[in-house]
C-alpha cells in the first residue's frame, strides 16, 4: 500500500521527549501506525473495528 499521500498525527499522548511515540493515518479500510522517531521504519495497519477496539483499551488505562 502506497502511504506517501497520506496523513500522519501524532498520539496525543507522545511528547518530544518520550520514548513511547507513535503516529497513524487513516487509510481505506484500516489505520496505519508507524514510530513516530522512525518514520522511514515498519508500519502496522490495523482494520478499522480492531483500530477501534484498541482505541478504546488504551483510553482506559
Amino acid at each position: 500500500m502506497d502511504l506517501s499521500n497520506v496523513t500522519w498525527r501524532k498520539s496525543k499522548r507522545s511528547h518530544a521527549e518520550g520514548d513511547a511515540c507513535v503516529e497513524l493515518a487513516a487509510v481505506p479500510g484500516a489505520v496505519a501506525v508507524r514510530d513516530s522517531k522512525n518514520p522511514e521504519g515498519g508500519v502496522v495497519l490495523i482494520g478499522c473495528e480492531a483500530a477501534s477496539v484498541l482505541s478504546r483499551a488504551v483510553k482506559s488505562l
